[in-house]
């Protein structure tokens, strides 16, 4: 009897996936007890702990990271002398933002026009979900060939950086041959893509304050300084008038040399509306991977529905900065502190607090790996070349390992291609890519192992 393709194997595994994933995204896991109960993030990870076992994973842990969340861990011993790949996810996810512009609900798993929606389906609780495919279909199919480390998050989303000062301290614990990160995305829906580069970022909570209290705008307005309308104008200088990132001493003119991402198909991923312009300045390419981004993610003023007339005495933001590669986030963090203090309009006393940080990446595509892997995405994607592509996004654990385990290569791809629409409302997942990126997985930890063994 001739043994079905590993192909069908996986295709066949694709209800459970389905109806896994469905529990998964069920969780309300946000690593943030302010918004959502703790309790939600410890459920799921108890799930991913759980389904691990159920795969013959050893030494399966919940290790207590020193940001207060946990993370998963398991090992599946291959066959003596198989190298070792860590495969990496997180269950921790964004918050919904407004429930109800979701055409269904943020955490129940819903098929519509062929995708599947649900917060985390994509980022990252799917990645998830294809690492357990593909090992799946590889012992269906005669055994996983390597020694597998699984590592699943449960605060990347928050960037307070618990896993990576773990690792540090069990510098052990997941020193790996190869590192696959199942966190990025393909450039497109069917163009198999891994990701060279990530954006690092750095996120600082801004207050300024002018007055001991609010005051009568009527009474006071006009010569008391508003705080508000301060924060207004120190915000506006971190942007040039045609939206570049201006921040004092940081370079913003870094070219891409690579993939290049065409204006038309850019504002149709990203529904810019008609008329709007983008901002920045160089290549579409240059801008969301090659260069710095200030993002002003959250503003606290009074709201318009209750507002008073008053001259505000305190405003605060939050400031989200990405940082290209090449460039350090630490010193970017200095550079932005010291611009928002030094362009606080009328004195204004301004205090600023970090609250997250992470360095960029830069793969080595030139590492076998990169090989092995190319030639299992041209399998999984019949007639496509594997393309290699920049990443606007930060996943500052790359760096960690990347320092721990200099020999190890790191790869990274994932489900969240542009119509995934991560971090927004009605985030999605392709069952499609999903079905491919499990396949062209198996085949790579296939094509890896032979690779090793030549």
């Amino acid at each position: 009897m001739t043994a079905r393709p590993i192909s069908e194997t996986v295709a066949s595994l694709m209800p459970r996936a389905k109806a896994e994933l469905s529990e998964l995204v069920a969780f309300r896991s946000v690593a943030d007890p302010a918004q959502f109960p703790k309790s939600e993030c410890e459920a799921a990870a108890d799930w991913v702990a759980d389904a691990l076992r159920a795969e013959d994973f050893q030494d399966v842990a919940l290790l207590d990271t020193p940001d207060g969340t946990r993370s998963v861990y398991g090992f599946l011993p291959g066959p003596a002398g198989a190298p070792t790949v860590l495969l990496y996810a997180h269950y921790d996810v964004q918050p919904p933002l407004d429930e109800s512009a979701w055409l269904s609900p943020p955490f129940e798993l819903t098929e519509r026009d062929g995708r599947w929606y649900g917060r985390g389906s994509a980022d990252c609780k799917g990645g998830f979900i294809m690492h357990l495919l593909a090992l799946r279909a590889l012992k269906a199919d005669g055994g996983v060939p390597v020694s597998v480390k699984v590592i699943v998050e449960g605060s990347e989303e928050q960037g307070t950086g618990g896993l990576e000062r773990y690792a540090e301290a069990h510098p052990e614990l997941l020193a790996a041959n190869t590192i696959v990160i199942g966190d990025t995305g393909n450039f497109r829906v069917g163009l198999p893509t891994v990701t060279a580069t990530l954006r690092g970022m750095t996120m600082l909570r801004v207050t300024l304050d002018t007055l001991e209290g609010n005051l009568h705008s009527g009474q006071f307005g006009g010569a008391a300084p508003d705080a508000l309308a301060a924060m207004i104008q120190l915000l506006a200088s971190l942007r040039a008038e045609d939206g570049t990132t201006t921040v004092d001493g940081l370079a913003t003119d870094t070219e891409w040399d690579g993939l290049q991402y065409p204006e038309a198909d850019f504002r149709k991923d990203a529904k810019v509306l008609d008329g709007v312009g983008l901002i920045g300045t160089g290549t579409v390419a240059d801008r969301i991977w090659a260069r710095p981004a200030v993002t002003v993610i959250g503003i606290d003023c009074p709201p318009v529905v209750g507002a008073t007339p008053s001259v505000q005495a305190s405003a605060r933001a939050q400031i989200s900065l990405r940082v290209p590669p090449g460039q350090d986030a630490a010193e970017a963090t200095g550079l932005l502190t010291a611009h928002l203090k030094a362009h606080a309009p009328w004195g204004s006393r301004v205090a600023v607090e970090q609250v997250g940080q992470g360095q960029p990446f830069r793969a080595d595509t030139s590492s076998p790996a990169y090989t092995s892997m190319a030639r299992a995405m041209e399998a999984a994607y019949p007639g496509e070349k594997m393309q290699t592509s920049g990443m606007g996004g930060s996943i500052p654990l790359c760096n960690t390992l990347a320092a721990l385990y200099p020999e190890a290569e790191i790869l990274l791809i994932g489900l969240s291609e542009p119509e995934a629409q991560i971090h927004a409302v009605n985030e999605s997942v392709s069952p499609e890519e999903l079905e491919r990126l499990s396949l062209a997985e198996a085949l790579f930890l296939r094509n890896y192992a032979e690779s090793k063994r030549a």
